[in-house]
């Protein structure tokens, strides 16, 4: 998911803050389950330095502020040119759901690893960011948190 998301459900670089969101509910269980299993294919997608199946999890109408699904692919393509391999470690935090949608909270670290040089290093990290995901086609999308 990404960004996740970002990505593997992480936040995008410079993300924008939203407001809190309406109170929602606390997910189900099983919607929680859902979403936790489309992250670990994105993560696992991004290990892969796999683009299109990272941005499998992006909606088409992907917004966060400035940063769209194009800019989001910039951003994996600039990471795995950099990087001879790269890691995501992402934990959701709270999901709740208002109006259909998943408000998501994740905490999370993306680390590669510089091509040529061989050092480790922190490419991005968050604490509680929210990020939004709608069901598309019967499948969690991100969908940002809009402009």
């Amino acid at each position: 998911m990404l960004a996740l998301l970002v990505l593997a459900w992480g936040s995008p670089p410079h993300p924008v803050r939203a407001q809190a969101p309406p109170s929602g509910t606390p997910a189900p269980d099983a919607i929680i389950r859902e979403l936790q299993q489309a992250l670990a294919d994105a993560t696992l997608r991004f290990q892969a330095m796999d683009t299109a199946g990272v941005l499998a999890h992006v909606s088409a109408h992907y917004r966060n502020g400035p940063i769209t699904k194009a800019s989001l692919r910039e951003h994996l393509l600039t990471m795995f040119a950099l990087c001879d391999t790269v890691r995501a470690r992402v934990r959701l935090d709270e999901v709740r759901m208002v109006d259909g949608a998943a408000w998501v909270y994740s905490t999370g670290l993306v680390s590669g690893r510089l091509r040529g040089i061989g050092a480790w290093t922190t490419m991005l990290s968050w604490e509680r960011e929210p990020e939004v995901a709608r069901r598309e086609q019967n499948v969690w999308r991100l969908a940002g948190l809009g402009p």
